[in-house]
């Protein structure tokens, strides 16, 4: 997700309080969104996968291998 994007994003959010969209608008609207919480969860997953947990034992759990999602997201 680029800055152009995120800005476009807050462009038409201000259009929709201020006067309303268009349903072209609508459209690109939810697009965005939907790319913007897509890129969110992407990265989130990124952060998850590089956890590593030291057990009590002293062993260290890779949780991105014990949850299997470090594979291939």
């Amino acid at each position: 997700m680029n800055e152009e994007k995120i800005t476009r994003i807050n462009e038409l959010y201000r259009k929709s309080k201020a006067e309303g969209l268009t349903d072209t608008e609508k459209k690109e609207q939810q697009l965005l969104r939907r790319e913007y919480i897509d890129a969110v969860r992407r990265n989130l997953r990124g952060q998850l996968n590089n956890i590593s947990i030291k057990e009590a034992d002293g062993s260290i759990t890779d949780l991105g291998e014990k949850y299997g999602n470090k594979k291939g997201n």
